[in-house]
């Protein structure tokens, strides 16, 4: 059989494929992982409705893997594995859209020769491989987010308007058109991000179909700019839009059931799609035709969000934003629980909120028919600190200070008139706008990115602008040096940390070499992908006005950029072919440039990035959210707040059917009344929340705040508070200057009563403490008002009445309303109990040694959390710290010691010390109370190796500190003191209990780094 060019192309695209699909499997996270993969497994599992605004296309491929899955344990490697082949679909792609740009200037209309084929398949290669093992694309290849899926869709359409390029002369060639309206309007279904592809798209079409002509690129960007306009602003929110108009009219005016006016708008727009196709046919209207029969197309596709509204309307477990009728698809869509950011025009961060607009009317299914409750409210600020493309916008004092930072913001002031009264207010000057936008959206939330994939990555520590996490970084000491200090004399931990990839900035050297080669030999094609490149990377930052201190990295945003820049990688490699064919033939220079490019590129990336992008044999995520669920009695309400203290209990409990005894209420969405709906009903095993409040005191726009006129000076029981907010009576209400009548609390001292034979009979409190239980709970609330998740929560307890098990993730928060000095640590998680026991500094509550004892020691697992061969990246650590994971341990061992039981306390530390050593977990604050621990039990050898470490540790860093130049050193003041601060304590523990041997010399050598330091000051 012969090998053409074509067959050899094919081979070559399932090689690639093979190759990565091997790698990522190799790689992949065995079960769910942090953040939102947890929660998408979750929804594809048994078909629930994720945050807005969701992806239901996805959740059906993601159903469609987990049902191969022999064991509901293994959903999550077979959905980790749909984003692995994914990936690697993605990669073999990639490799056939390089050998497409590259073969029209290599071999233009005519088979390539054995040389040629060659070239293009070895450029094709490096670029691909390259793609393939940059830091973004591995990272999203083996877990189960939507963005692997997503850059499927980006390359599958960028791929088919290239195959049409190929037959755009033939007579059905427009099916290739078709089918990408088609895989356009499936894409939504996945991630908004594939429609950024549209420009390259219709650059494609315009320069195959056109003469080029200044006239005609400006009306062709034009058109780009209009179609992509039109699936962001027209097409997603105005067929709902529509829709609601028709359901209004149907449900409200005729008295038919509820969708009965969706099902006639799909019924009508079907009708007059169809009648448009076949007159626009009759009367030989083509283009007409062509834009109906593509607008219907990607209809079809977008229809997927039909299941989001079906399955929202059976009620499953996780239903967020209950997304049942079409009024409340609009708002998830819209994605309106997260707020707007400004665009174009709005307000800078210093404008004060003058007025509130009423906009888009929200309903309620209530009686048969739609309820109106309260417009969506929209914020109108003072229009004298408004300006053009405002880049620093929240008023979040922590964004504040961040935007003053990057943007040096000094400011000019503007005297305005604010309620009546003249004031004097910053407004950041538009050169300070514009400085923020480059310095840190631009550059540390793109840029900064881009080099890591291209140049290498200094760790993998979140990164807000400090020297030592998160940069990038090349690996070239002189040039690291300039912008990062000396980067010869690392400490341990830096140096050989998993995550600093050193690429020597090759990926990049060669991906430019290539730009200008694509430049000079195919400047229509370099357009083409530059557009790609610059619509999925710089003009989503443009897009979504990030706000600083952002919870996690966001690079996985721009997967489908770096992929543009892999292109001109391959084109790169042909730059060096080309060359070397000046001094030896074609094939042996096509062989010699693959061969080198390869082993000094993706074969470098591979090596480096393999440690810190492997996630097999890691359960963490898993096995912590096991271990939050087993820290709770039977039939339990457990309190979350964050992303990553919910999403993955939700996944134990539908998926792996761990504990669904207990109800996990997350506090950040019993804010919103289709949550606080939810909570009154049964879920799997866990009975409804106790609530008593009507709905109309939480619908939402009511009560967001609720405040407190402190009219009653001793503590009133809760259930008195909860009823005096659900009367309506005057009495209950307080008017507003706009005459508005509102709810108000009037006391912050509130009592819950306590029925000590009941607390001991369920449990709550162990027999032997019957004399520490309090007669009734009693605290004071600081604040002048309860927002409304407190609100709820005060609900719950005034209803509870001790019947059912209460516990806490996040003791140190608002959340806890000021119920700490009752709390009682059990295990991940704090119960409530009638025990009084005040907090010591960020320690709360007494601690139940029984049960926590054997949660830790023999219940719970640790998701191989200290095998060597398993790597802990920041978010895996960053989550132990935030746990205070160590300190836990730490204060099991201290309250068994009181109890007198050294014994089992020596065996809790060491435990500790097992499952977090320091060349694993990296040394933090919460060791010292291990040391500490370690004293208190009468180890004192024990403790002293702990803390000569960790001394020596926090010395390393100073030598490494004070080697900076003065220009660079500055900028770590806050570290230095930080290590200062360290050295300090473990010195003074040492002073504390009487170990001479150490204290003394490292007390001499604290001093010594302490006039090192302040001569630097």
């Amino acid at each position: 059989m012969e090998l053409t060019y074509k067959k050899i192309n094919i081979i070559g695209g399932w090689m690639v494929f093979l190759i990565a699909a091997s790698v990522y499997f190799m790689t992949l996270e065995p079960t769910a992982s942090w953040w939102d993969a947890s929660e998408r497994i979750t929804s594809a599992y048994k078909m629930e409705v994720p945050h807005p605004p969701g992806a239901p296309f996805f959740i059906l491929m993601g159903r469609f893997f987990t049902m191969l899955a022999p064991d509901p344990s293994l959903a999550a490697l077979f959905m980790n594995g749909m984003s692995a082949l994914a990936a690697a679909f993605t990669v073999m792609l990639l490799f056939w859209i390089i050998t497409h740009l590259a073969k029209k200037f290599i071999s233009p209309g005519q088979e390539p020769t054995v040389p040629q084929t060659f070239a293009l398949i070895g450029s094709a290669f490096v670029g691909a491989m390259a793609f393939c093992f940059s830091d973004t694309q591995w990272f999203i290849a083996v877990e189960a987010e939507a963005y692997a899926t997503s850059g499927l869709f980006t390359a599958l359409v960028f791929w088919a308007i290239l195959k049409w390029e190929n037959v755009a002369d033939h007579k059905h060639s427009f099916a290739w058109l078709i089918l990408i309206t088609y895989l356009m309007g499936l894409s939504i279904g996945v991630h908004l991000l594939n429609l950024l592809a549209i420009p390259a798209i219709v650059f494609v079409y315009y320069f195959r179909k056109y003469r080029v002509t200044r006239k005609g690129v400006i009306y062709a960007a034009l058109v780009s700019v209009i179609l992509l306009g039109a699936f962001v602003y027209v097409i997603i929110p105005g067929v709902a839009r529509v829709a609601s108009f028709f359901e209004l009219l149907f449900v409200n005016s005729f008295g038919l059931p509820f969708h009965s006016g969706v099902l006639f708008f799909i019924v009508l727009l079907g009708g007059l799609l169809t009648w448009g196709l076949m007159w626009t046919h009759k009367k030989k209207r083509p283009v007409l035709n062509s834009i109906i029969l593509g607008l219907t197309m990607v209809l079809i596709g977008y229809s997927s969000y039909a299941v989001v509204v079906i399955r929202a309307a059976a009620n499953p477990p996780m239903n967020q934003n209950a997304p049942n009728n079409v009024f409340r698809l609009i708002s998830y869509l819209a994605r309106e629980q997260y707020g707007d950011n400004p665009l174009f025009f709005g307000q800078y961060y210093t404008a004060p909120q003058v007025d509130i607009r009423e906009g888009r009317m929200q309903y309620i299914m209530e009686d048969g028919r739609y309820v109106e409750t309260t417009p969506r409210a929209e914020a109108e600020h003072h229009p004298d600190l408004t300006g053009f493309f405002p880049r620093m916008w929240s008023n979040n004092p922590g964004h504040v200070r961040e935007y003053e930072r990057w943007g040096m913001v000094q400011g000019r002031e503007v005297r305005v008139t604010i309620d009546g009264e003249p004031r004097n207010v910053v407004r950041p000057t538009f050169t300070e706008n514009i400085r923020f936008f480059l310095r840190y959206q631009v550059w540390h939330m793109y840029g900064r990115y881009f080099m890591w994939n291209f140049a290498g990555r200094q760790n993998d520590h979140q990164g807000h602008g400090e020297l030592l996490n998160g940069n990038w970084l090349t690996g070239i000491g002189f040039i690291d040096a300039l912008r990062l200090g000396p980067q010869d004399n690392l400490p341990d931990h830096i140096a050989n940390h998993p995550a600093r990839n050193t690429y020597f900035a090759l990926p990049l050297l060669l991906g430019l070499l290539g730009v200008f080669y694509h430049y000079k030999k195919q400047k229509n094609d370099f357009v083409v992908v530059m557009l790609l490149f610059f619509f999925t990377g710089l003009a989503i930052i443009i897009y979504l006005n990030q706000t600083p201190l952002q919870p996690r990295e966001r690079d996985y945003t721009y997967a489908a950029s770096f992929m543009a820049f892999s292109i001109w990688i391959g084109m790169g490699v042909l730059a060096i072919i080309e060359w070397l064919n000046k001094k030896m033939p074609l094939k042996l220079s096509s062989i010699v440039a693959t061969a080198v490019t390869f082993l000094l590129v993706p074969a470098l990336m591979a090596q480096q990035n393999w440690d810190d992008h492997d996630r097999s044999g890691r359960f963490t995520a898993r096995d912590f959210a096991f271990n939050y669920l087993e820290s709770t009695a039977p039939n339990a309400i457990l309190f979350s707040h964050g992303d990553n203290d919910t999403f993955p209990l939700w996944y134990a409990q539908e998926v792996e059917g761990v504990r669904t005894d207990v109800r996990v209420v997350n506090l950040m969405l019993l804010n919103a009344e289709w949550y606080i709906q939810q909570m009154k009903q049964k879920q799997n095993d866990a009975p409804p929340v106790p609530l008593s409040l009507p709905r109309r005191k939480y619908v939402d726009g009511t009560n967001n705040l609720i405040y407190i006129f402190d009219r009653v000076e001793d503590h009133r029981n809760v259930r008195d508070i909860v009823d005096f907010i659900a009367d309506d009576s005057p009495a209950s209400q307080v008017r507003l200057a706009d005459r508005r009548m509102i709810d108000f609390i009037p006391t912050r001292r509130f009592r819950i009563r306590v029925d000590a034979d009941k607390v001991i009979e369920n449990n709550t409190v162990a027999p032997g403490l019957r004399d520490e239980i309090v007669e009734s709970i009693e605290w004071e609330i600081e604040e002048n008002y309860l927002i409304k998740n407190q609100m709820m929560v005060l609900d719950f307890l005034a209803n509870n009445d001790w019947e059912r098990p209460v516990y806490y993730i996040s003791p140190g928060t608002e959340d806890a309303i000021g119920l700490q000095d009752y709390f009682q640590l059990e295990g991940f998680a704090y119960r409530l109990v009638p025990i009084r026991t005040p907090a010591d500094g960020f320690e709360y509550g007494r601690v139940n040694t029984e049960v926590m004892y054997e949660n830790f020691m023999h219940k719970f697992d640790w998701g191989r959390m200290n095998e060597p061969d398993v790597h802990m990246d920041h978010y895996n650590i960053r989550t132990f710290s935030i746990l205070r994971l160590r300190n836990k341990f730490a204060r099991l061992a201290n309250a068994l010691v009181e109890e007198g039981d050294t014994e089992r306390a020596l065996r809790v530390l060491d435990r500790a010390m097992e499952l977090m050593p320091t060349d694993r977990i990296p040394h933090e604050f919460l060791l010292l109370s291990v040391a500490e621990a370690y004293f208190n039990a009468g180890a004192p050898e024990r403790a002293n190796e702990i803390l000569e470490d960790y001394f020596d540790h926090e010395a390393a860093n100073m030598d490494y500190y004070l080697s900076f130049p003065s220009r660079l050193i500055i900028h770590l003041d806050i570290d230095m003191r930080t290590s200062m601060q360290l050295m300090n304590e473990i010195v003074r523990m040492t002073e504390a209990f009487d170990q001479v041997q150490l204290s003394v010399p490292m007390r001499e050598r604290f001093n010594f780094y302490m006039d090192r330091m302040m001569e630097t000051i």
